[in-house]
């Protein structure tokens, strides 16, 4: 009977799930077919708007071997095979070397003709455009895409399609046979209780009552699975703040966990009427930082740099943070004044900030700012000693101002795992060759077990820095760097931000946003509005940014008295002197941008030079047309991801410098050298034509990116390392004590 049963339900579900098959799989690869081209399609118009001007600027230059290596760097995507550039007249300029025969140039110029060939391994998309449109030396840029990965995904799709129908068929025979057993089941209590008299009813109830029971436990098993399930699936892929506690539970076993840094996430100082405030530092390092220790619940040491520090915390310079809802553990840090003047002004700003950033500032190197150097960094290894509670902690050592501490913490914790991130750029090796302490930076950074940049070419550069100054066995392949019986590893870590930021919670909607400024500034309501957010300091491009709004104003009369840029600068490190003279160069831009251009209620240039906290700055984030990011040297600039962030309108254009890190993850942004002036102002005016279609898709793009690769996906990658170097480290200190124990026993034998 239960054969017959089974057989009933399932063969009609069987039957259904097989036509099903037969008759969508061809539907289905049509639809695949159609958005896969469509995709090539819109993945060309991206392609062609990110390089014209370039492509009109190297086309001029009379080095066609400048033009030629910047296609060449184009196509390393795999899709794209080939670039050609054509004249007008049909005259080929440039292409690329994997270029088919079957692709040439057309005369006249034929822009927008989408067309797919078959050629050398497969078939080709061929999209056409006219670059410079208008101009007296237009030229045609054919772009080749390569459709056999379309071949790829269409045969994984079916493949995935009919692994599912299998799937759904296996668990409708098995709930087939369920359903059989249980009305078989019923049947026989039911015939059962005939037998012995008891009334139906009766009998139901006491089922019922069994049954409830069973449906509470198995709901209670199914929620487990599906906590687990939903943990591990963002652990893969999605990265939130439970992920990444779960990768510290499950991976790394809940260790203990320490930051440190110099800068403090959280400032406590005297207001003009007495009391304590608390804000928020203009840093990218304490924006990425926060949400991860936040997510551990670790500690975080810091120097205590505020003027009501020191009221705030307990006996041990302890406080919990953040204030309005403690999640984690801020230790502070004293330093006087001449350990900060020569530790922090000295050596670490003036010496190293401007030796790792090529802005054109000399670095300055002291023998008595050394000293303070060595000093603070001992300190710091000090506190970490005696705060540590376990004797194999994980240490997150944060920046170019602890460079000692590695060296300096494994001599007191020797069962420490140490990572070492780097947060700015690192130089070239002849570079960094003019610091005087080369050899003793490099050796105290590389004993750490990982170091870490936002970039595999700082990777690259800090790898031949060691090569050159210290006594190491190097695998460059790996990036593993061997030395006094340690390894250290070497990786690319790409830093972002919070998704979604923890900033976006109370803050307006864009609409409001955008209000609340207008009011605030006295800016027309349909004024074209740009935005740039800085610590004030010469590697942002500030001068650069003003230069080219002048430049842009001077040649585009259509946008005076519409176009008004607000510039949010924090000051920093004021008591230097190139952040002096730079702050004066800037204020004196600034007057005579406004000076030359300032008309009836209107003024271009709006110079905002204080501190402004998190959600201040979202909201300007979220009120302008434009945000310009065009660092002249940049480890990663999270401004630039904080912007997209900001912009769940999907609306807003984003300029960024291809020399910050970002670049390399934004590609739909408009990426600009910044010390092009006129390029820089070609990409403003673009973005003020910009339609609000093309704003949608790049912005809709650059979000997913973002979402995608946010910090806890940064910090889970470096954590996930850190736990392979802690079993590697547990293996070796097990296979050192098997052989203590071997010897042993041979000595006493």
């Amino acid at each position: 009977m239960l054969r017959q049963l089974t057989w009933k339900f399932a063969a009609p579900i069987l039957l259904f799930l097989s036509l099903t098959a037969y008759f969508v799989a061809p539907y289905i690869d049509g639809i695949l077919s159609g958005w896969f081209r469509a995709d090539v399609e819109l993945r060309s118009r991206l392609v062609f708007n990110s390089m014209e001007y370039s492509l009109l600027n190297l086309a001029r230059d009379p080095q066609p071997a400048n033009l030629a290596q910047y296609l060449h760097r184009l196509t390393a995507d795999e899709r794209l095979q080939a670039i050609v550039v054509c004249a007008t007249d049909g005259a080929l300029i440039q292409k690329t070397p994997d270029t088919p025969d079957s692709v040439r140039c057309s005369t006249p110029a034929r822009p927008d003709r989408n067309m797919t060939v078959e050629g050398e391994g497969g078939r080709l998309h061929m999209a056409r455009f006219v670059a410079g449109a208008g101009s007296a030396q237009p030229l045609e840029v054919i772009l080749v895409h390569n459709l056999s990965f379309i071949d790829r995904r269409q045969v994984n799709a079916r493949d995935y399609m009919l692994a599912v129908i299998a799937m759904v068929s296996l668990i409708a025979v098995a709930v087939a046979v369920g359903v059989a057993w249980v009305i078989l089941k019923l049947w026989i209590r039911s015939l059962v209780g005939d037998i012995r008299k008891k009334t139906f009813l009766g009998e139901l109830s006491s089922q019922a009552g069994g049954t409830h029971e069973v449906m509470m436990q198995v709901r209670s098993a199914l929620r487990e699975l599906e906590t687990a399930q939903r943990l591990e699936i963002d652990y893969r892929e999605n990265w939130t703040p439970e992920a990444l506690k779960h990768l510290v539970r499950e991976q790394l076993h809940s260790p203990e966990m320490i930051v440190v840094s110099n800068r403090e996430p959280y400032v406590h100082n005297r207001t003009a009427d007495g009391s304590v405030s608390v804000s928020y530092p203009a840093s990218g390092m304490v924006t990425a930082i926060e949400p991860v220790i936040r997510a551990c619940e670790g500690l975080w040491l810091a120097h205590g740099s505020g003027a009501a520090d020191r009221e705030t915390v307990d006996a041990k310079d302890r406080i919990k943070v953040p204030p309005h809802a403690p999640e984690y553990t801020l230790q502070r840090v004293w330093l006087n004044e001449a350990e900060e003047e020569g530790y922090y002004y000295g050596y670490s700003n003036e010496g190293l900030w401007s030796l790792c950033h090529l802005a054109h500032v000399r670095p300055i190197f002291r023998d008595r700012d050394w000293e303070q150097y060595q000093a603070v960094n001992a300190k710091f290894a000090d506190a970490i000693a005696r705060a540590a509670r376990t004797p194999n902690p994980v240490i997150l050592v944060q920046d170019f101002h602890l460079a000692l501490l590695p060296h300096l913490i494994r001599k007191q914790l020797p069962g420490a795992t140490i990572a070492l991130f780097w947060h700015i750029p690192w130089p070239s090796a002849e570079a960094f060759g003019i610091c005087p302490q080369r050899q003793a930076l490099l050796q105290s950074m590389i004993s750490a077990d990982i170091v870490g940049f936002h970039t595999r070419y700082h990777c690259q550069n800090f790898l031949s820095s060691v090569d050159r100054f210290a006594e190491t066995n190097i695998d460059h392949e790996q990036m593993r760097i061997r030395a006094a019986g340690r390894t250290c590893q070497v990786a690319p870590y790409p830093i972002s931000i919070e998704w979604p930021p923890v900033w976006l919670d109370k803050i307006a909607p864009v609409r409001e946003c955008r209000e609340n400024v207008v009011k605030r500034l006295g800016i027309g309501k349909k004024a074209f509005i740009g935005v740039g957010v800085e610590r004030w300091d010469f590697t942002k491009g500030v001068l650069e940014r003003f230069e080219a709004i002048e430049y842009l104003l001077g040649r585009t009369p259509e946008l005076i008295g519409k176009l008004v840029f607000i510039q949010i600068a924090a000051p920093t490190r004021s008591r230097l002197p190139a952040y002096v003279r730079l702050q004066e160069e800037t204020r004196a831009a600034a007057e005579r941008l406004n000076a030359r251009f300032s008309r009836d209620n209107w003024t271009p240039l709006i110079l905002l030079d204080r501190h402004h906290e998190p959600q201040e700055v979202f909201e300007y984030l979220r009120a302008c047309d434009f945000c310009v990011v065009n660092s002249l040297h940049d480890g990663m600039n999270l401004v630039a991801k904080e912007f997209v962030a900001a912009r769940d309108d999907e609306r807003g254009v984003l300029i960024l410098s291809t020399f910050a890190g970002a670049s390399r993850e934004l590609i739909e942004a408009l990426i600009v050298n910044p010390y092009d002036i006129p390029a820089t102002a070609d990409a403003i005016e673009q973005a003020w034509k910009m339609s609000a279609e093309e704003q949608s898709e790049r912005m809709r793009l650059m979000r997913r990116t973002v979402k995608e690769n946010n910090v806890y996906r940064w910090a889970g990658h470096m954590l996930s390392d850190v736990s392979r170097v802690r079993q590697h480290q547990r293996i070796e200190s097990m296979r050192k004590s098997l052989s203590h124990r071997h010897a042993s026993h041979k000595d006493s034998g």
